[in-house]
Formats: C-alpha cells, sequence, structure tokens
C-alpha cells in the first residue's frame, strides 16, 4: 500500500467513516464522494459494484425497448398481416411509451431509492418479454395486442432515466464522464446485443415445444453470419423470449448487490412502499402513453408529443401524499435555463442514436428491399429486389460503434471539456445527415439500389459514431453544470426528452419513404443539427458564455 493509500485510510479512521465489511446491499447514510479519503477508501468500491450491476440491467432495458426494430422486419419476413405503416407504428408506440416513462423515471431515485427502483424496473421487464414471445407464436393475434405489448417495453426505455440519476449520485463530479459514460455507453449495448442476438436465436428451436413451433420465412432473411433463404423456418417468438434468461439473474444481482444512498433518499420507506410509488409513477406515464398514442391517431404527431409530456408533468405533479412536495422540489430543475439547453443537446446525440436504431432496419428493408422497375407502359413503378442486403445482417452495425465509443466521448471531454466535443460532433451530423439524405434518394428511385448500400450504411455509421461520443460530452457538461441535488432529474428529464427520437425518427423516416420522398427526412434532420450547432455555441463556448466549455 503507497503512502497516499496510507494517509487517505487514517484520514478515514479519524473522520469515522464506514467500515469496508458490512451487508453489500445495506442503505447508506453516510455518502461523500467529493472528499477524498472517503472515495479512496469506501465510495469507490461501493460505486463501482452499483455502476456494474447497473450496466448490465440497462442494457436489458434497452435491449427490450429497442427490439420492435428487429422484430417488426421478421414480422414483415414471415407474412404477418400488417402492412409497413402499422409495423413501423409498433416500433414507433415503443418509442413513445419509452420516453414518456422517462419523464417520472427521472424522479423515482429520490422518492424510491436506487436500489429498490433499479431492483423492481429490472423485474418489470419480465412482462413485455414473456407476453411478446407468446404474441409472437400466433401470427393470427390481433394488432392491438401487438400494440399493448410495444406500450409495455418501454418499460426499457424508461429505466434509462432512473438508471442514470442513480448512478450519477455515485460519483465524484471529476468522474462524471467516466462513470456516466461507462452506464450509458456499455448500457447502449443492449441494442447492439439485441441486434445481433434476436437474428440468431431465431433460426433455432432454442426453448424446444415450451416455444411452440417455427413458421417458415415468406421472404429471405439474415442474421450476422449470413442470408437466410425463404422457406428456412423461424422462431421469431424468441427474439423476446431470449431475454427471460438474463433478468432473472440480473433482477436478484440487483437486489443483493445495489444500495440506496440515504443522503439522497432520506425516506425512500420499506421495500413494499417504494414499490408502490414506483408503480404509481409507472402507471403514471403507462396512462398518458395511452392518450399519446390515441391522440397520434387523431391529430398531428408534433401536437401528440407536448401534448402527452405536459400531461404527464401535471399528473406527476398532482400525485397526493408525501410525494407531492419532493416531486415540487425537484420540478425546481424547470426554472434553470441550463435544463433547456442541455436537453436540446441530448435530443441531438442521444435522441439520433436511439431514433436511428429503431428506424434503421425496417428502412433498410424498404428502400433497398424494392428497386424501380419499368412496366409494360413505360411507367416505373417499384418491385422486389432478389439480392437485397438483410437488414438482420447490417443494421446492428450503427449502434455498435455509437455505443462502443460512447465512453470515449466522455473520456475525451473530462480532458478537453464537454461542449468542445458536442461542438465537433454537430457538425460533423450536419454533413453526415445531409449526404445520408441524397443518397437515400438515389437509392430509392435506382433500378440497381444494392450500389448505394456501402456508402449508406457508412454515412450511418458516422452519425451514430458522433452522436455516441455526443453522448458522452453532454452527460459529462450536465454532471459539471448543476449540483448534487438537480443533475440526476436533469439527466433523466433530457434523456426522456431525447428518447423521444425513438418515436419521431421512425414515424418521419417511414412517412417520407411512404411518400417517396426519404431524404426530407434526413434534411430535416440536418437543420435541427445546425441550430445546436448555435445553442451550443451560445450557451457555453461563446466570449461571454454562462458557463464556458463544461
Amino acid at each position: 500500500m503507497d503512502r497516499e493509500r496510507v494517509d487517505a485510510v487514517r484520514r478515514a479512521d479519524e473522520h469515522g467513516l464506514p467500515p469496508r465489511e458490512g451487508r453489500p446491499n445495506a442503505d447508506i447514510e453516510h455518502w461523500d464522494v467529493e472528499d477524498a479519503a472517503f472515495w479512496e477508501t469506501y465510495g469507490s468500491r461501493v460505486a463501482n459494484r452499483n455502476l456494474w450491476i447497473s450496466i448490465p440491467s440497462l442494457a436489458m432495458g434497452f435491449a427490450i425497448w429497442m427490439m420492435w426494430g428487429m422484430i417488426t422486419t421478421q414480422m414483415q419476413n414471415l407474412g404477418f398481416p400488417f402492412t409497413v405503416d402499422q409495423l413501423f407504428t409498433l416500433t414507433a408506440i415503443s418509442g413513445l411509451s419509452g420516453a414518456t416513462l422517462r419523464i417520472p423515471a427521472s424522479f423515482m431515485i429520490r422518492i424510491a431509492g436506487g436500489r429498490n427502483t433499479i431492483f423492481l424496473t429490472t423485474a418489470l421487464l419480465m412482462i413485455p418479454a414473456l407476453g411478446t414471445g407468446l404474441a409472437l407464436m400466433n401470427p393470427q393475434t390481433p394488432f392491438w395486442v401487438f400494440q399493448a405489448l410495444a406500450l409495455l417495453s418501454g418499460i426499457g426505455g424508461g429505466n434509462f432515466a432512473c438508471s442514470m440519476s442513480n448512478i450519477s449520485t455515485f460519483f465524484p463530479k471529476a468522474q462524471q464522464g467516466y462513470a456516466l459514460g461507462m452506464n450509458a455507453g456499455l448500457g447502449n449495448f443492449g441494442v447492439t446485443t439485441m441486434q445481433i442476438l434476436i437474428p440468431l436465436v431465431m433460426t433455432v428451436g432454442l426453448f424446444g415445444a415450451l416455444a411452440g413451433a417455427p413458421m417458415p420465412l415468406q421472404s429471405a432473411s439474415g442474421t450476422l453470419i449470413g442470408r437466410i433463404e425463404a422457406g428456412t423456418d423461424a422462431w421469431i417468438q424468441n427474439a423476446a423470449l431470449i431475454w427471460l434468461v438474463f433478468l432473472i439473474p440480473l433482477a436478484l444481482a440487483c437486489w443483493f448487490g445495489m444500495n440506496n444512498l440515504r443522503t439522497i433518499t432520506p425516506q425512500p420507506g420499506n421495500p413494499a412502499s417504494a414499490f408502490g410509488k414506483i408503480l404509481g409513477f409507472y402507471g403514471v406515464g403507462i396512462v398518458t402513453s395511452v392518450v399519446g398514442v390515441l391522440t397520434l391517431g387523431w391529430i398531428s404527431m408534433w401536437i401528440a408529443l407536448p401534448v402527452t409530456i405536459l400531461l404527464t408533468l401535471a399528473a406527476l405533479r398532482s400525485l397526493p401524499g408525501d410525494i407531492k412536495p419532493a416531486i415540487q422540489k425537484q420540478f425546481s430543475i424547470f426554472s434553470n435555463k441550463h435544463t433547456w439547453s442541455m436537453t436540446v443537446l441530448y435530443i441531438l446525440t442521444f435522441g439520433t442514436f436511439i431514433g436511428f436504431s429503431a428506424a434503421l432496419p425496417l428502412s433498410i428493408n424498404v428502400i433497398f428491399g424494392n428497386m424501380m422497375d419499368v412496366a409494360a407502359d413505360g411507367s416505373l413503378i417499384r418491385v422486389p429486389n432478389p439480392d437485397a442486403p438483410s437488414a438482420l445482417t447490417w443494421s446492428w452495425m450503427g449502434a455498435f460503434v455509437g455505443a462502443l465509443i460512447r465512453p470515449v466521448g466522455g473520456w475525451i471531454s473530462d480532458k478537453v471539456g464537454g461542449s468542445i466535443v458536442t461542438q465537433i460532433v454537430s457538425a460533423i451530423m450536419v454533413v453526415a445527415s445531409i449526404a445520408a439524405g441524397y443518397v437515400m434518394m438515389l437509392a430509392y428511385n435506382a433500378t440497381d439500389p444494392n450500389q448505394y448500400f456501402w456508402i449508406f450504411l457508412a454515412l450511418f455509421i458516422v452519425m451514430f459514431a458522433a452522436s455516441g461520443i455526443g453522448n458522452g460530452s453532454t452527460f459529462r457538461s450536465i454532471g459539471v453544470i448543476f449540483d448534487t441535488q438537480q443533475k440526476g432529474p436533469v439527466l433523466g428529464w433530457s434523456s426522456a426528452i431525447a428518447a423521444y427520437g425513438a418515436f419521431i425518427a421512425p414515424q418521419v423516416i417511414g412517412g417520407q419513404i411512404k411518400a417517396g420522398t426519404p431524404e426530407l427526412a434526413m434534411y430535416g434532420f440536418a437543420v435541427f443539427y445546425a441550430l445546436c450547432l448555435v445553442v451550443n455555441w451560445w450557451f457555453y463556448l461563446r466570449r461571454n458564455a454562462y458557463v464556458k466549455n463544461p
């Protein structure tokens, strides 16, 4: 043991800091990670244990939330009796629900405790996993059942807000970029894991007779290792059932290995009371998500979204009992202008990552799965492309790169400042989005769209990489700008609004593909990215910036 560590241990003893021994999942009364002695002798060990349980739990949340992008692609290949519009809608419903549930999840930690919250929200993922698996066994399952299950899959999206809020409280400011980058970045690997694992497990009868019979593919499909021809048997139900294998041990790890911090949650109550609060919070989000889906069917998406958000906030603010003052205290973040600027910037980064993750598989299937041909009367018509690249083989690459590079973004931002990094990636995303839109236009109108596939895929990988780095930089900025009491709710809130990208991207891209103008979706995203350049410069990089390069 070196002299520095000896001195740290001695100071810890003098200050009466917690011992190393004790029940790992006990509530912690004293927590001061900005004190070097505390962090060295006790804090880092506890913080990292909670982090490394949190990461796979969050990964499962992402996998179940985003699995509809892959499931709907295979549903189309298997000939489920739904239109392309309906399949895009299932992905969008999951996106809407996941984003909406992040709003109440933003406030759970300070009311119900970290251990209680992460355990229950992880265990709840078993409901959509099992339910979706059962529904996929029968192609005649009504569409409304899939809509309901896509809505419940949003629990996985909601979990991100409480997970990030929780982990932010365990680490000192100097390590916010690292901790949040690791939790979010490796947690985001749930998307890549899902995109690789789902195609593979659908090729075998993994669960035997318990999971029902396979169905023959009506169109060619694929996996990471190659193309699967039409007529091959597929077990699409495994796409959902596989997650139960991981969720059961992970829920146990959360319960027996994580902690509630009493400095953050002074009165979490007993576990039953805490669970009741969490279920009440998610109940509010489910109800307002249903309202959002119904509103979407009646009016514009751009009205449905703010209605859903405002209704959720109003419902949370009116919750009765001892929850009400705690919620109102956390609502103080909305009077801070940096809450709004960082929310916009997080839409730029995470909104892009999660939106394209949701929309890319089915977009590949539709844009490259068909090609232009000359009809007998001389007109151009779209016909199936017999040599189309499989979305299930290639779509995982973007999310993989974005998740892999996210901790690097946090690490670089800890060194040079978050806003400089955000500015650079914003500029890259403007250019890449315009280029991707142009390539999508060429591919959609081509008699041989395959010639454009590799540049299309490369441009999306660039955008995923930039958004991944930007995810790390924006979280670093939030960790520096806000104090201990506000940064958790701000992380949760900004991630909630950004998560609507998982709803917006499938709707916008799907709508423009249907109209025959997919490039307009990407040009629209480029305009937004350019606006983010201005916001980031004004708040954090100009000469008299409010906070200089946090």
